[in-house]
């Protein structure tokens, strides 16, 4: 009996070491390449020139920043970015919980074959030039709603959010309409006060979504000055329009030095959100998965 114990505490000990190693495996490759961009970012430019910065910065200087806080074009793109950022987030969230709540009811009058309907989009889809020319016709070109009601509603966060409903006790919807509320009332009142975690964990998809967008701005703005950060960042990556714009000083800045301050800057406010949102992260994995 002692033997099979000691055996079966070997066998999970193994277990967890072999867990320790892969997951510091993963988090090494994900950590390194963060390192590495904020430490090109605060190195010299001569550091850099040599290929002598790998995680540590050398020559420790905030040049690039000071470039990036110099030319306007960084700035503005960073503002329209929380902008189409906040609103598209706030509407998806808006749209998406009022739209889950009718399905999520079985007395719902063609909710099969709204469900159907829903479910198809995630599969076939007008393609990018109908898309385009629906939101031309609608004179939205050149404007936030144009990156944001084409978009309000993400199929899968709807029927996540919808078993998410399924989910909760009937019983308060009964006991809010035996009171007199209306369905409106029910809910802003009752049903999204209660579905926070899910809202929260849907939200953060709807967030990295807005926030890493850079095709549709491409598309649907023709104006440099409504261009996102990823916009930039993308013609700063791809084209090297870094000299060419003016952005970087060649005397003093490598172009590397300036993308990766981009990149850094543009990773700030994922960064802090991350943490905080990690547990409903973790939690919207599983939403609807369970009934009780």
């Amino acid at each position: 009996m002692v033997t099979a114990k000691g055996s079966k505490l070997r066998k999970f000990g193994l277990f967890d070491l072999m867990n320790v190693i892969v997951l510091s495996l993963v988090a090494a490759a994900t950590v390194y390449p963060v390192l590495y961009i904020i430490a090109i970012s605060f190195s010299d430019s001569a550091y850099i020139v040599q290929n002598k910065v790998f995680l540590w910065p050398r020559g420790f200087n905030l040049d690039a920043y000071k470039e990036i806080l110099q030319n306007p074009r960084i700035p503005r793109a960073y503002l329209n970015t929380i902008l189409y950022t906040g609103a598209g987030t706030f509407i998806n969230l808006l749209m998406t919980a009022v739209a889950a709540y009718p399905l999520s009811r079985k007395t719902f009058f063609g909710r099969k074959y709204f469900m159907i309907a829903i479910v198809i989009t995630m599969f076939l889809n007008g393609g990018i030039i109908p898309t385009y020319i629906v939101v031309q016709k609608l004179h939205l070109l050149d404007s936030i709603w144009a990156l944001v009601l084409p978009n309000a509603i993400w199929t899968i966060e709807l029927l996540i959010l919808k078993s998410f409903y399924e989910s909760m006790s009937s019983s308060l919807r009964e006991s809010a309409l035996i009171d007199g509320a209306s369905e409106y009332r029910i809910l802003f009142s009752i049903i999204i006060p209660l579905s926070k975690p899910a809202l929260a964990s849907i939200g953060l998809f709807y967030f990295m979504g807005h926030w890493n967008s850079f095709f549709l701005p491409l598309i649907y703005l023709n104006d440099a000055n409504l261009y996102p950060l990823q916009v930039v960042l993308r013609d700063m990556l791809i084209f090297d329009q870094a000299k060419e714009s003016g952005l970087v000083d060649q005397a003093a800045l490598t172009p590397e030095a300036m993308k990766n301050a981009t990149i850094f800057i543009s990773m700030i406010p994922v960064l802090l959100i991350y943490p905080f949102a990690q547990k409903y992260f973790a939690k919207g994995i599983m939403l609807g998965s369970e009934k009780g």
